[in-house]
């Protein structure tokens, strides 16, 4: 199954268009793909490259609580979102320090630049970690995807819980064609500090299994989709679980994806790997309920990766 990834990354090199981004950095890209992972035949954590279950774990929780503050992310040692809460800060009148503006062009080739960024972001998580004030105005992301997946706020004025709702749903009305949770709120987009890149998601039982497809508008291949796989896998084992269902297929629909030019090394490194046998994701069946989990709760077991891979994100 984890050739279906390797073979969009390969197609993306071959195929690609060289477009131009909102990030300055360039892309090969191309629109429109699909692949299917069977959640029954292991857990979809990429073996070519290590990727950091801990952070998928925490990342997802933090969705499902809700939460929109990198607060709960850096008290679980995360740090898959600082850079879009820290470019929010320095372009505060509040910020103070070196200039840190275009760190997205300049990081890959000035070596005293970076040391001053990783200074000046680790100031930040530190004040976000320890100034409850600090954390309220500079650690908010804006109504993004914990806010529109628990919290969506209707013209009337109520609010809505997309996934309360389907659980409800999948318990109730299993054969519901409406097994639909939203991130992309037109009226939120401004205020996000990143509009969602997966954008929709819907679930589907047949024969007791669920499965899960993801519509994901902007896919950073190299970085972002291997988080997206296994969270979204991870997601819906633990639906499967509150429901009473066993795991069927996870569904991958892409918009752009796109490979960043500077991530061309390295996912030719990745595609050199021998695949290796996919992990068993294992759960506290004592939980019932998906907002009960915690980090604890949530295991792999037998994943033997390959070493991991390091590559700028562009921000």
């Amino acid at each position: 199954m984890e050739q279906a990834y390797l073979d969009l990354a390969t197609k993306i090199l071959e195929e690609g268009t060289e477009k131009h981004d909102r990030t300055g950095t360039g892309t090969k890209s191309l629109f429109g793909h699909q692949i299917r992972f069977d959640l029954s035949q292991g857990f979809p954590l990429l073996t070519t490259k290590r990727v950091p279950f801990s952070l998928i774990k925490s990342e997802l929780l933090w969705f499902l609580k809700g939460g929109t503050n990198i607060k709960y992310l850096l008290e679980h040692n995360n740090h898959i979102w600082d850079e879009w809460a820290f470019e929010r800060y320095i372009k505060s009148s509040d910020y103070h320090g070196p200039d840190m503006t275009d760190f997205g062009r300049r990081a890959t080739s000035d070596s005293n630049f970076n040391e001053i960024y990783k200074k000046e972001m680790t100031k930040f998580c530190e004040q976000i970690l320890s100034n409850e004030e600090f954390a309220e105005k500079y650690g908010e992301l804006g109504n993004i995807y914990g806010s529109q997946w628990r919290h969506w706020k209707t013209s009337q004025g109520e609010t809505i819980d997309q996934i309360s709702d389907l659980i409800e749903m999948i318990k109730h009305n299993p054969d519901s064609r409406r097994l639909i949770v939203s991130a992309w709120n037109p009226e939120d987009i401004p205020n996000m500090a990143l509009p969602p890149c997966h954008s929709l998601f819907q679930f589907y039982v047949a024969n007791g299994k669920l499965s899960c497809q993801l519509y994901q508008r902007s896919a950073d291949v190299f970085l972002g989709v291997p988080f997206n796989i296994a969270s979204y896998a991870l997601l819906t084992h633990l639906i499967a679980h509150e429901t009473g269902l066993e795991v069927g297929d996870f569904v991958h629909t892409f918009g752009d994806a796109h490979l960043y030019l500077n991530h061309m090394e390295q996912i030719q490194e990745q595609l050199s790997r021998k695949i290796r046998e996919f992990p068993t994701l294992e759960l506290n069946l004592e939980k019932q309920s998906i907002f009960d989990f915690e980090m604890e709760d949530i295991k792999v077991t037998g994943y033997n990766p390959h070493p991991s891979i390091k590559a700028p994100i562009a921000v």
